[in-house]
């Protein structure tokens, strides 16, 4: 059991799916489809919907959170997002989903080594109070 620091709240479950490189939810990222776009990116091609998203840190923009939003709008994004460096922008995404919307996404940071121990769990759990589980 890990507990997270909260940047968006919420309850998820779902398959981990871990990114070896940073990912920008704005153009490498299609909200339509929830697949990773860039061509350039490791795991380009991957489907991200449902997934608990393990990434260190994300690349990104200040258009970043109207990508994620658009994706929970849509029903494409990950079903929570966990990261190492936490990005500001990935949260006011998730919360404005959460209040337009009603579709909450948990973002959460761990440290290093937490996220090193989540990266080898194939299911999570996230609750509300930010506890990860398997």
């Amino acid at each position: 059991m890990i507990k997270a620091t909260i940047l968006n709240a919420g309850i998820a479950e779902g398959l981990a799916q871990v990114l070896t490189e940073p990912l920008s939810f704005w153009g490498a990222f299609d909200p339509r489809s929830g697949r990773i776009i860039d061509t350039h990116h490791p795991q380009c091609g991957k489907v991200l919907s449902g997934t608990i998203l393990l990434m260190r840190e994300s690349r990104g923009s200040g258009t970043a959170p109207g990508a994620i939003a658009e994706a929970l709008r849509l029903g494409t994004a990950p079903a929570a997002i966990i990261l190492i460096t936490p990005d500001i922008n990935l949260a006011v995404g998730a919360a404005v989903a959460t209040r337009l919307y009603g579709k909450p996404c948990p973002v959460l940071a761990v440290t290093p080594e937490e996220h090193a121990a989540l990266c080898t769990k194939p299911h999570l759990y996230i609750s509300d109070e930010g506890t990860v589980t398997d």
